[in-house]
């Protein structure tokens, strides 16, 4: 029996899909375990503030680099995947439209980093991590999520981690290499997306030849909201750790970026589960509801179990786990790392919630919630932080992700539950 459920399993192609897909996103969450300790005993933990500091600008930065593909993108590809002529011209508008705002941003941060006082000490820094956005240009994956090769998506990120990492631990040396970490990191995303890009011209024969113009302006308007929404999210990932950068001091960025390591490892578990899962949503809720509502409950469902297993163990893990990362203040950090074990938990309800809030279609209130949320949550932060310390920038992130399950769950309730 045991053999006939293993053999049923392996021709699951959705199955087959989500095991090669964890592995590599696997490698994604081992990453920062390996790089983090060696950052900070070398660079030392302001240091490790100031490049986390930039990072998460830069990351900030990439909403505009996606400019709504990375859900627009995927849906259409989804929903097209048998149409060739469709394909080419999405796959080359979107890249299109992407590399216009690309100029742009680069510009535009370019004369912030020369001008704003603020960026002048660690100017080299901040440059160093723009061809982070040149990677992300060049990033496939909203493409390949579409098409669902999940194979394809595992090895251009564990080629991307491997030049990081060796980049990191061959020209780390001294504490004034903190400069060079955030390059690292987009060396590896040009080398890596860059290949699979030009994989996916060849295995396609796509070509640029006959973009238009009115197709990338059209394409830029059609996805201006979205994007706009994804500029809250954006910012709702990213603000804390810019705000208490900018309110508080490099050392306290060091420490939250400690805390926030191990969480982020489940919060980008969960968003590329998401991302995994969102595809097939979108395709069953078009051809088949029904199908549609029972594979998100069993995937996700899982998932959720997973999720709460894990941050049950990292609750009762806290010091020794920050240990490993810091072996300072190790009581002071692990009382934060207990708090902030809610934050992925109410992630992974809220999550799949979206999951079906877009997939029904719900644009504009998937938008205006978003924005409303991410401004109630940056006052929260700001009002907290000088409260309460991290400790108040935690809580915020708690009590918005239940607030975002409320309001999704309330959105959706009557297509779940129809009477």
């Amino acid at each position: 029996m045991l053999q006939a459920t293993i053999a049923r399993l392996r021709k699951n192609t959705q199955f087959a899909n989500l095991v090669v897909y964890g592995i590599g996103q696997g490698f994604n969450l081992i990453t920062p375990l390996l790089v983090i300790p060696y950052i900070i005993s070398v660079c030392g933990l302001e240091n490790y503030g100031k490049a986390a500091f930039g990072m998460a600008l830069t990351f900030f930065l990439i909403v505009f680099i996606d400019y709504g593909s990375d859900i627009i993108g995927v849906k259409s590809v989804a929903t097209n995947r048998e149409n060739p002529q469709e394909l080419q011209r999405i796959f080359t508008t979107t890249y299109s439209a992407k590399f216009l705002v690309l100029l742009i941003i680069l510009m535009i941060m370019g004369i912030l980093f020369l001008a704003v006082p603020y960026f002048q000490k660690d100017r080299m820094l901040f440059f160093l991590g723009l061809p982070i956005l040149a990677g992300q240009f060049l990033n496939p994956t909203w493409f390949l999520q579409g098409v669902e090769n999940f194979k394809q998506i595992t090895v251009l990120n564990i080629l991307s981690k491997v030049i990081y990492l060796v980049g990191i631990f061959a020209f780390i040396k001294h504490e004034g290499d903190f400069i060079y970490i955030n390059l690292w990191w987009g060396i590896g995303m040009i080398v890596a997306n860059g290949i699979s890009f030009l994989q996916i011209l060849k295995s396609h024969s796509f070509h640029f030849g006959n973009v238009r113009r009115i197709d990338v302006k059209e394409q830029l308007r059609h996805n201006f909201s979205m994007f706009f929404s994804q500029i809250f999210v954006s910012i709702q990932l990213y603000s804390p750790l810019i705000l208490i950068g900018f309110l508080g001091n490099p050392t306290m960025a060091g420490i939250y970026r400690v805390v926030d390591q191990v969480i982020v490892i489940f919060k980008t578990y969960l968003l590329l589960f998401f991302n995994f899962a969102f595809p097939r949503v979108c395709y069953l809720l078009e051809t088949n509801l029904k199908n549609g509502l029972r594979f998100w409950k069993i995937y996700n469902g899982a998932n959720f179990i997973f999720i709460l297993i894990s941050m049950g163990t990292v609750y009762l893990l806290a010091n020794p786990i920050v240990a490993y990362f810091h072996p300072k203040e190790i009581a002071a950090i692990g009382g934060l790392l207990q708090v902030a074990v809610a934050i992925p938990l109410m992630m992974a309800v809220s999550l799949p919630l979206k999951q079906l809030v877009l997939g029904f279609d719900y644009r504009k209130f998937y938008i205006n919630a978003t924005m409303i949320l991410v401004l109630l949550n940056l006052l929260l932060i700001v009002l907290l932080l000088n409260i309460f310390g991290i400790y108040g920038v935690l809580i915020s992130l708690v009590f918005i992700e239940f607030l975002t399950v409320v309001l999704f769950a309330f959105k959706i309730k009557n297509r779940l539950f129809p009477r």
